[in-house]
């Protein structure tokens, strides 16, 4: 879950569309909602259209802000303040989309706003 929300947030500050991207965990057991999963996720990346358009960016746009966001996943103070944010999460003992999700944005802020700057 952690890497969930590493990613959604990396998406929105280099302003791709969030929505564009979806981890959802299902078992062997679970092949209906595994079709469900995919068909529903299918729709909505095809109502948004190629990638770059839904943005308003061109090719060239694209190409730099996926560049930014590799970069940034990649930057060693990055990785070690996503280290220490899932630390607190195991800690907090709190499993919610939610909570996982403010402590990314609480202990990555600064980090994550170097790395793109």
């Amino acid at each position: 879950m952690g890497v969930d929300a590493l990613v959604k947030k990396v998406l929105k500050e280099v302003g791709i569309r969030e929505e564009r991207y979806s981890l959802q965990w299902a078992s062997a057991a679970e092949a209906p909602r595994f079709v469900q999963l995919i068909t529903r996720f299918t729709q909505q990346i095809k109502e948004l259209g190629p990638i770059g358009q839904a943005e308003g960016l061109t090719n060239e746009e694209l190409k730099a802000r996926i560049d930014k966001a590799l970069a940034a996943v990649s930057d060693q103070k990055v990785r070690i303040a996503f280290g220490n944010a899932t630390k607190a999460v195991r800690k907090d003992a709190i499993w919610t989309n939610e909570h996982i999700g403010g402590i990314i944005n609480d202990k990555m802020e600064k980090s994550l706003a170097t790395a793109l700057g």
